[in-house]
């Protein structure tokens, strides 16, 4: 399997590939503990077994049986391909639609060594973000691709290609569906056993929907967050000589240092992991690294007085960093964070996600497979010794907020002093979501990650994208927006502008930015013309961030500024995932999980193939018409002054919108003395 023909063949069976052990030279996805029975690992067994022929098993049960053991899981290392992993040029796949080559190009980019975090267990990111469950699948998914027409859905079932079926040229080419467990029985030691049975498996937001596109993704979202936080907390445009303080440079969370540099402040970022970490800085994307804490506080105070922007990774645990600015400000005074947050993968505290401070990271892994209980308690320790030291430097005025990721979450269930008084709905908390308190109006104008991936691989491709979207939305705002969105389009603005500057691109040929309805619509059609009238050299691929203003029902991040007792309903994603798949989606995705955790989310995404064909162009519009306004719908019926006016405006432009529209109780006395009877 040296080539993209053999890839794209099936399973080699005759001969079988040679038998692979686990490669030391890249990361590896932490040992899986399910805990399961041995009729349930006979039953995993067999399960794996399913995807060959009988007069193989003797060879492939005993090695499969030994990855269970050694694991937690049957990866299939065998059938790794020896290939190089990355998005090859379109036009290299052997496929028979350019939209089935697409998709091949977008699920080979997530598992790019450069691009995944452990990608021989085909882990994408958050440290359990499966693109499928086994090297089997992969092999499988690549054949039915090549294969494929444009009168064929691929069917996907969490990693598993349930196989080709008969439908039409304007449906999906591929549906996805990721962990779609019924509820009562979607619990993480659920999970565990599940994954390791092979029946069922986490896409987190992009990695399942074959649409991450590296870390410049969360580059831009944490940009605009910084951004925002500094005006909302801080009364700043400007954050020089500021200072941002987090954790985590794996995955996702490897994006925070290069965004705290193009928001123009310090950050200060820990990471337990040293591969993590040299990897960011190896890559660009940090600026400096060092493991010593007396070092650390000199090289913050040294850049606060030169106003220099910078992100300085600390190789040590997040606690301990946290403590040391607490003993700063004890013996000098000196606050040295002005904003914080956290971004490691705390919807998998006790699998990889979070590691404890009283354990190296070595030792944490051993800990973590060895003695679940003993780790879980550490963490738990580990938790409530961090959020003591962000209360303290936040009485004394650093403004902290949750990035999402189930941070506070998982305090509140370690018993930490993160509750917020008086709430009634179980989502809040002492720290705003970044949503509640942040982004949360600005997804209800509509503005969301749109991102876009140029499939010929060139380079100039992507520089010729960058120049269309920059000026859409110049022309946008020539043509006069509303005030409470142009904050909002100026930031875009100067994003894409820095974009090419700051080294983006890790993988695929691709760019993100925050745009509304009436900006995605515009850019996507152009991006169309401009494939059709030869500026561009291959097909693009829009998608989007699950995480958007529609994409996803998360009553901890996406949807917790939403107050109506809805936010643990999940129609909007759901109706998300069905609305796009009929009005021209490419290929469509529904998962449970993602960002906060298993269980705790459900979230729909997409891809669109702009061809340059009159009939892409259509399906642009009227999919992301769609895309957009339901959940600037949704948003609008619960209250939110910002969707009522953005829907509004939707209707205004388009008779076809008629959207329900609520009416405020104006005396909330009312309420109370309506009982009193």
């Amino acid at each position: 399997m040296s080539s993209l023909k053999d890839v794209c063949s099936g399973l080699p069976l005759d001969p079988l590939p040679p038998q692979r052990d686990r490669d030391d030279s890249v990361p590896h996805a932490p040992v899986r503990t399910p805990h399961l029975t041995p009729e349930e690992e006979r039953l995993a067994l067999q399960n794996a077994l399913r995807y060959f022929p009988p007069e193989l098993h003797g060879v492939l049960a005993p090695e499969f049986a030994q990855e269970l053991r050694d694991y937690g899981h049957i990866y299939m290392y065998r059938f790794r391909p020896e290939c190089e992993m990355r998005a090859y040029p379109i036009d290299e796949y052997p496929a028979r639609t350019r939209q089935a080559a697409a998709i091949m190009h977008m699920i080979m980019n997530n598992l790019d060594h450069r691009v995944a975090q452990f990608p021989h267990e085909l882990v994408t990111y958050g440290g359990n973000g499966q693109v499928f469950g086994n090297w089997a699948q992969f092999l499988l998914t690549m054949q039915y691709l090549s294969e494929m027409t444009e009168d064929q859905t691929l069917v996907m079932y969490s990693g598993h290609p349930a196989g080709l079926f008969p439908s039409h040229r304007g449906a999906p080419r591929v549906v996805i569906t990721n962990g779609m467990v019924v509820p009562n029985y979607s619990s993480r030691e659920e999970y565990e056993k599940m994954f390791a049975l092979g029946v069922t498996m986490y896409g987190q937001m992009t990695a399942g929907s074959y649409c991450y596109i590296g870390p410049q993704g969360i580059v831009h979202g944490t940009t605009i967050t910084v951004m925002n936080a500094g005006r909302k907390y801080l009364g700043l445009n400007d954050l020089t000589g500021k200072v941002f303080v987090t954790s985590g440079l794996g995955g996702m969370s490897g994006a925070q240092a290069k965004a705290a540099v193009v928001a123009g402040c310090i950050g200060v970022i820990a990471e337990v992991s040293e591969d993590a970490l040299t990897k960011r800085h190896k890559q660009g994307w940090l600026m400096e690294t060092t493991s010593n804490l007396d070092e650390c506080m000199n090289m913050i105070r040294r850049y606060k007085r030169e106003k220099k922007t910078t992100s300085i990774g600390y190789l040590g645990n997040a606690v301990d960093l946290w403590e040391r600015f607490v003993q700063e400000y004890d013996s000098t005074g000196e606050l040295l964070a002005d904003l914080g947050s956290d971004q490691t993968s705390c919807h998998n505290p006790y699998g990889g996600g979070y590691y404890p401070v009283q354990l190296t990271f070595a030792e944490a892994n051993e800990v973590m497979h060895s003695d679940p209980l003993r780790f879980k308690n550490l963490v738990q320790e580990s938790l409530r010794r961090q959020i003591t030291a962000i209360n303290k430097l936040s009485d004394r005025g650093m403004f902290f907020w949750d990035y999402g990721n189930a941070f506070l979450l998982e305090c509140k269930r370690a018993g930490a002093d993160v509750s917020k008084e008086g709430d009634t709905l179980g989502t809040r908390f002492r720290y705003p979501s970044y949503v509640q308190d942040i982004m949360g109006d600005i997804f209800s104008l509509g503005f969301g990650p749109f991102r876009w991936v140029c499939t010929s691989g060139n380079p100039n491709d992507l520089a010729t994208t960058d120049e269309i979207a920059t000026s859409v939305l110049e022309d946008i705002i020539n043509k006069g927006v509303p005030e409470s969105a142009k904050q909002q389009f100026q930031d875009n603005i100067r994003w894409i502008k820095e974009a090419g500057i700051h080294k983006m691109v890790v993988g695929s040929q691709a760019r993100i930015l925050y745009a509304d309805r009436v900006g995605r619509i515009a850019i996507a059609t152009t991006f169309n013309q401009a494939v059709a009238d030869g500026k561009l050299q291959g097909p693009v691929v829009i998608s989007r961030d699950h995480h958007d203003v529609s994409g996803t029902d998360s009553p901890f991040r996406e949807t917790s500024n939403i107050y109506d007792g809805s936010a643990f309903c999940a129609d909007m994603a759901v109706q998300n995932f069905v609305g796009d798949s009929f009005r021209g989606a490419t290929w469509v995705a529904l998962h449970n999980g993602g960002g906060c955790g298993w269980g705790e989310v459900m979230n729909g995404g997409f891809g669109l193939v702009l061809d340059g064909s009159e009939d892409a162009g259509e399906r642009a519009k009227m999919m992301l018409q769609w895309d957009v306004s339901n959940g600037v719908a949704r948003r609008s019926w619960c209250g939110n002054q910002n969707a009522k006016e953005a829907i509004c405006r939707a209707m205004d432009q388009n008779s076809k919108l008629k959207v329900t529209m609520p009416h405020a109780v104006e005396d909330e006395t009312l309420l109370e003395r309506a009982f009193r009877n």
